[in-house]
């Protein structure tokens, strides 16, 4: 067992930022910091990880709590089992780099790696929504959709590492190209990009909405359109209804092929479909051969735009779950 007056480090590692933070037991961050991060060169991007865990850790250090480990999460693909970064789009001086190893040996503390979806998932399963529950299926809506499963209060990797790609489960084969390259992926057509640019190709249409002037010239955004659907706004219902129908057809897949205990939906784009939740768990029996899949709760997840630092301390303790 963990000791609960030890602390955890979770690093949240993006291709623009790196966020750390002081997490405790029982899942509550005590202190963080962000950093730039630099993704073009494997060398100062390593610097700034270590920059924004010198930070959080010499708080750590004033308060005389000792730390137990680090967890960090990255973007993939890469490797849990041997904290190898690999080859990840969003951080391209980091080719099949030895995160785990380096930050190891710079710190002389454990180290876990994992990304952002399946230790977010693990931090709802310790800590959060899916708190009591053993086998968890975890959704992030932002500008894409990723996922996580929890299988007996474990991360479900696969053969590979590679299990858990939910957000690249083609809804509609004849549907718009996913930048994975395949077609009619959810993240292609549920993400909060996808809710902006089907409200952009509506409006360029010649569709009348209020998002036009919500817009003032610039980018729509899926916050505007949910705050025209807020005011009434008939194109943006439209777009909002589409998506929940997406994500209807998406999950009653997910409950016929895991029958997750509980199914969590978190990410910077999750408050706009929280509203629908009912009305997708109303709509699920018609898209699952399951016939109690309205019975798993679905539900939203504890942790917001801190869900990569809790997510990244959590891998620390999943031998103890």
């Amino acid at each position: 067992m963990q000791n609960p007056t030890r602390l955890i480090i979770g690093v949240d590692v993006g291709g623009t930022k790196v966020a750390a933070g002081l997490v405790d037991a029982s899942g509550n961050i005590t202190h963080q910091t962000r950093a730039p991060m630099v993704a073009s060169d494997s060398t100062a991007g390593l610097a700034a990880v270590k920059f924004a865990i010198d930070s959080v850790r010499s708080a750590a250090n004033s308060g005389q709590t000792p730390i137990s480990g680090i967890g960090i999460c990255a973007p993939g693909p890469l490797d849990p089992r041997t904290g190898v970064v690999l080859n990840p789009p969003n951080l391209p001086g980091w080719r099949n780099f030895p995160l785990a190893d380096e930050i190891s040996k710079a710190y002389s503390l454990p180290v876990r790696i994992d990304n952002d979806g399946n230790a977010a998932a693990l931090a709802e399963a310790l800590w959060g929504a899916g708190r009591g529950y053993k086998n968890v299926f975890y959704a992030t809506i932002g500008t894409g959709i990723g996922t996580g499963i929890i299988f007996d209060s474990r991360i479900y990797h696969g053969r590979t590492g590679a299990a858990a790609e939910g957000g690249h489960i083609t809804i509609d084969y004849r549907g718009p190209r996913c930048p994975c390259g395949k077609f009619g992926c959810i993240e292609v057509l549920a993400s909060g990009t996808a809710i902006a640019r089907r409200a952009e190709e509506k409006i360029a249409a010649g569709h009348a909405s209020s998002i036009r002037h919500l817009a003032a010239g610039g980018a729509i955004t899926a916050e505007m359109v949910a705050r025209a659907h807020a005011e009434g706004d008939l194109l943006a219902k439209e777009i909002l209804q589409q998506t929940v129908w997406f994500l209807t057809v998406w999950l009653g897949n997910i409950v016929d092929l895991l029958e997750p205990e509980v199914m969590i939906i978190g990410g910077g784009a999750s408050s706009l479909v929280r509203p629908f939740f009912d009305e997708i768990l109303r709509g699920l029996p018609a898209w699952s051969v399951n016939s109690r899949a309205s019975e798993i709760p679905l539900l939203p997840a504890h942790y917001g735009l801190d869900a990569g630092i809790a997510g990244a301390a959590a891998l620390c303790l999943e031998s103890d779950a």
